[in-house]
């Protein structure tokens, strides 16, 4: 791995007072082993000596990363594949509880599930994803043409209703720089989606550095709600509303279950998300993975 990046002060809030956590190991590619850190002042954790952006490309090459190949293979997939298409309705009717039709910008796009299901529900879309692989899918599986995630920078601000970001921020090198262009490309009280895993969550201290949602070095931070409300903040988003992932905490548990024990522990899996969700059902800053919806 070349140059790899080492921070001193934490990289969402600047903050020196960061203290070591655990290391947790990449087990869909490389099985190295990537240090996690804590920030004290903000609460955001952040992998620790991850490659740069311009050399992370080799730890997303698996057949195994569904974001990106679509796969059906296996049990895991297969579950994934099977909520999917519910997933994808209660996302949609959550863009338009807060936003009539418009333009949609969805940031990591991925195979591009979800910028098909809009765009066939009258929304003007455009989807971003970097890897190459996953923009082929998305013109044979869905017909969609994504614009690469550089593309970004040449996007006409003041332009979009809604911003989506569906477990993608996490994985975002340039964080700050990405939010500021954001704000810069909605209009007048348009309106910011970001989905990212909950480290606090009741599965995440269950399975602690077998937490799947980890998924280092892929994931470079991993927010508490406490951190993404100050990140928010920062770049000046305002009305900042949470809302529960209720399928995430059992799709993770299954994924970490398997990382713990090897083996596919359903029932187990099924009970650490349930209560996970249980203790989520009154408060969802406590879910396995929080939406954050947020007003320009």
């Amino acid at each position: 791995m070349k140059e790899p990046i080492h921070y001193n002060v934490c990289p969402i809030c600047d903050s020196p007072d960061i203290d070591f956590v655990f290391k947790a190991e990449d087990t869909t590619v490389s099985h190295q082993k990537f240090p996690i850190w804590h920030c004290n002042k903000c609460t955001a954790r952040f992998t620790q000596d991850v490659p740069e952006e311009r050399h992370i490309g080799a730890y997303y090459r698996s057949s195994a990363y569904i974001s990106h190949s679509n796969t059906s293979k296996g049990f895991i997939n297969k579950l994934y594949h099977s909520v999917r298409s519910v997933t994808l309705q209660s996302k949609r009717k959550l863009v338009e509880t807060y936003a009539g039709k418009g333009n949609l910008l969805d940031v990591g796009a991925g195979t591009g599930a979800f910028a098909s299901v809009m765009q066939k529900n009258g929304w003007n879309v455009t989807g971003l994803e970097p890897d190459a692989t996953a923009r082929a899918n998305a013109k044979k599986d869905f017909d969609i043409e994504l614009l690469t995630g550089q593309d970004i920078f040449g996007l006409e601000h003041n332009y979009f209703d809604v911003i989506t970001l569906w477990h993608v921020l996490e994985h975002i090198h340039q964080v700050h720089i990405y939010l500021d262009l954001m704000f810069a490309l909605l209009k007048k009280d348009g309106i910011l989606i970001v989905a990212v895993p909950n480290y606090t969550s009741h599965d995440a201290k269950v399975y602690k550095e077998k937490w799947a949602a980890y998924d280092v070095p892929r994931h470079l931070y991993h927010f508490s709600p406490a951190s993404m409300q100050q990140l928010l903040e920062l770049h000046q988003f305002t009305n900042i509303i949470q809302k529960p992932m209720w399928f995430d905490s059992f799709y993770v548990s299954v994924l970490s279950e398997k990382i713990a024990s090897g083996d596919t522990n359903i029932i187990k899996a099924f009970a650490n998300g349930t209560i996970s969700n249980i203790k989520a059902i009154n408060n969802p800053s406590r879910c396995s993975s929080v939406i954050y919806v947020a007003k320009k």
